[in-house]
């Protein structure tokens, strides 16, 4: 018996060790795809907006909705590799929405290929999610706000939000069903006494009061407290330290709550979720040439807020202003774009940045 055994042994190494040689040389050649870089950026005007689009904001009555492109300033000068971990993740996704295309280019279904080159994530994906709550009295948070928050992001990003009937005809083969389903995990309660929390991260940390992030490999980690400042949200967009790892929503602008007013229907979550799934904000927080990195959704140079008309026009395009990722109110935005859903998606892919999700 001890004869035979060492020789199966010694097989089962040797296939392991094959299995590992495909997978590896799979991820070689979609790395392998030849994609411009010489749009990327990370650094942005030194506020979550410029300040012309703040003052704007204000007029309309607005507050500064997303601190996200703020903090991931700070942690670029703080974490001197984070710009490159950033790229590296960037050029990956590149690359495999562009072996999606090459597949997709003649337009015939491809013969079997029993090791094809890795493309964007395609199966359907549960992201486990933790609510880690910083309880302030005065903005209390109820199983019913939790429960409302995870429907509103199953709405949101498996294109059932009521309101995208509304979408204008010149958008509408853009509206993706992006496949993804929340499950609310598990939820974490600590008493604070704090009155703000502002953007450093120190909700996320038991050292400095806050809660310490349940495995950010697995689990979306949402910390839920005030946050001051006139800040909805804020995320961490992928690339980040785990410990850090997750999205930070005010306590009035989580799930379905009447405290938050016109921006107390989810929505805030909805879009912060897009920031740590490596989208960026619709208008690219730049001028007209600076762009989202998104194919199908138009150019422009700042956020909308309110409820903007339709078309409302920058960069001499049509604004996409009930998208996700822009600034109007949650009533007001209602789609993610196909394009969106494939850089969100090439991250659950092989080597990509979340893919222990779907492992």
């Amino acid at each position: 018996m001890k004869k035979l055994f060492f020789p199966l042994l010694v097989l089962g190494l040797f296939l392991a060790s094959c299995q590992k040689e495909s997978n590896d040389l799979k991820v070689q050649q979609a790395n392998d795809i030849v994609v411009d870089m010489s749009d990327f950026y990370v650094y942005t005007a030194e506020t979550a907006d410029s300040p012309t689009d703040v003052k704007a904001g204000h007029e309309h009555g607005a507050t500064c909705r997303c601190g996200s492109m703020k903090v991931l300033n700070k942690k670029l000068k703080e974490n001197p590799g984070l710009e490159q971990r950033m790229f590296d993740i960037e050029k990956h996704t590149r690359q495999l929405i562009a072996a999606k295309a090459d597949k997709a280019v003649t337009g015939k279904k491809p013969a079997p290929d029993p090791d094809p080159v890795p493309t964007i994530y395609e199966g359907a994906i549960t992201i486990p999610v933790i609510v880690n709550i910083l309880e302030d009295p005065a903005h209390p948070i109820t199983q019913a706000h939790i429960d409302s928050q995870i429907d509103i992001l199953n709405e949101d990003y498996n294109d059932l939000n009521p309101n995208t009937g509304g979408v204008p005809s010149e958008f509408n083969n853009a509206v993706a069903d992006c496949n993804i389903t929340f499950v609310l995990a598990g939820v974490n309660r600590k008493a604070s006494t704090k009155t703000t929390w502002g953007t450093d991260d120190s909700m996320k940390l038991s050292s400095q009061g806050g809660i310490d992030a349940t495995d950010p490999t697995s689990f979306l980690n949402l910390w839920v407290c005030e946050i001051g400042g006139g800040i909805l949200g804020y995320a961490q967009f992928p690339g980040g330290a785990l410990a850090t790892d997750g999205v930070v929503i005010g306590s009035d602008f989580f799930g379905e709550n009447e405290r938050g007013g016109v921006y107390g229907h989810g929505r805030t979550a909805t879009h912060e979720v897009g920031h740590w799934l490596n989208l960026r904000h619709i208008w690219g927080d730049g001028r007209c040439r600076q762009d989202d990195f998104v194919t199908d959704t138009p150019s422009s140079d700042q956020p909308n807020y309110q409820c903007p008309p339709y078309p409302t026009v920058h960069c001499r395009t049509n604004d996409m202003t009930m998208n996700y990722m822009d600034y109007v109110y949650d009533n007001c935005m209602y789609m993610f774009t196909n394009g969106q859903n494939d850089r969100m998606r090439a991250l659950f892919a092989e080597g990509g940045a979340r893919e222990g999700f779907v492992q």
